[in-house]
């Protein structure tokens, strides 16, 4: 049985207030982790009905994480059919300079063999630039997805990248490849970034530093998530002493 954690915050008559760590059971997760997108995955998985599809938007560090991200990571490839990645531009979802990705798979039943074969994967982010203000992304953006993507007929997709077009966005990796790959990485990305080797093309230094700005912002978060849980565990630990 695994357990969940989430934190919340109390305020008092007086405006005090006060961090707390809400834990709670549950059998149907992988693993124990505080980290809310993790256990967003865990939960949208044990939701799906056998045959069941999801499509579920997480940040990179669900990619990537490892400890209990790599334990989603393997069992999701395990348990379900994860097909597609569609890796977005910054600060589509979530906070401005998070970036995140959509996630496709299917429940399936079970099996001793994993049923993961191939995950494809759409970069509609490397050398790709958007803004909420004035370049807001259109659903014409994500054209060409969908028709790599092939709804109702996956089993017929052809990637558009090879040694010859080195720019095709599209492209499979198999289930040995990606266990293969530390923490059974789901980061995947191969397209050369002209940003990084050309500083005429860089955007407006106003946007890197909302970019920068954005980053920090969401990096404190983490980092006030952390210690919020740590506090509370010496609190419980300093209660248990007494």
């Amino acid at each position: 049985m695994c357990q969940a954690a989430r934190h919340s915050t109390v305020v008092n008559e007086e405006g005090d207030s006060d961090r707390q760590t809400l834990t709670y059971n549950r059998p149907d997760f992988w693993t124990t982790t505080s980290n809310k997108q993790l256990n967003f995955v865990q939960h949208v998985k044990s939701l799906l009905k056998v045959h069941g599809r999801a499509a579920v938007v997480v940040p990179d560090n669900v990619l990537f994480e490892g400890g209990a991200g790599e334990t989603v990571r393997r069992n999701l490839l395990q348990e379900c059919e994860v097909h597609t990645l569609l890796r977005l531009p910054t600060g589509i979802f979530y906070a401005q300079g998070v970036k995140a990705n959509v996630l496709f798979f299917d429940r399936r039943p079970g099996a001793k063999d994993a049923w993961t074969k191939t995950v494809w994967v759409y970069d509609l982010r490397t050398n790709r630039h958007f803004t909420l203000k004035t370049k807001r992304m259109a659903r014409t953006d994500l054209d060409e997805f969908v028709a790599c993507y092939r709804p109702g007929d996956r089993n017929n997709r052809k990637a558009t990248w090879s040694d010859a077009t080195p720019e095709g966005r599209w492209r499979p990796y198999t289930y040995e490849e990606i266990l293969a790959r530390d923490k059974v990485s789901l980061d995947l990305f191969w397209l050369r970034d002209e940003s990084l080797e050309d500083s005429a093309n860089l955007p407006d230094p106003h946007l890197l530093a909302q970019e920068i700005a954005d980053d920090l912002r969401s990096a404190l978060a983490q980092i006030e998530d952390v210690l919020g849980d740590l506090e509370q565990r010496v609190d419980a630990g300093a209660r248990e002493e007494a």
